[in-house]
């Protein structure tokens, strides 16, 4: 994780389903560097590939879904949970800095 005013720029690697969850104040930004997945929504699913992003409006609801593992690049404000209005074992409060 690295910070460029007042935005942290994430590089995540995951697998499987996340859970549906929302952020209120913050959009996010999610671009994969390798590999591909899906983002559903409520009324939707969108897959995102390699080399390809998607904006993540405040308040939408969604869940990263990824069936092999994929490398995610996330922007997204400092004050921003990855599990947004949820917070459960997922939840990353200490995020490791390079």
């Amino acid at each position: 994780m690295g910070e460029l005013n007042g935005q942290q720029i994430k590089l995540v690697k995951f697998k499987g389903e996340f859970i549906f969850h929302h952020h209120e104040n913050e959009d996010e930004l999610f671009m994969v560097i390798k590999g591909k997945f899906k983002m559903k929504y409520r009324d939707k699913t969108v897959e995102i590939n390699e080399g390809e992003f998607v904006i993540v409006p405040r308040g939408v609801e969604h869940k990263p879904v990824a069936d092999e593992e994929v490398w995610v690049m996330l922007f997204e404000p400092a004050s921003t949970l990855n599990t947004g209005n949820v917070v459960d074992e997922r939840t990353k409060t200490q995020l490791e800095t390079i």
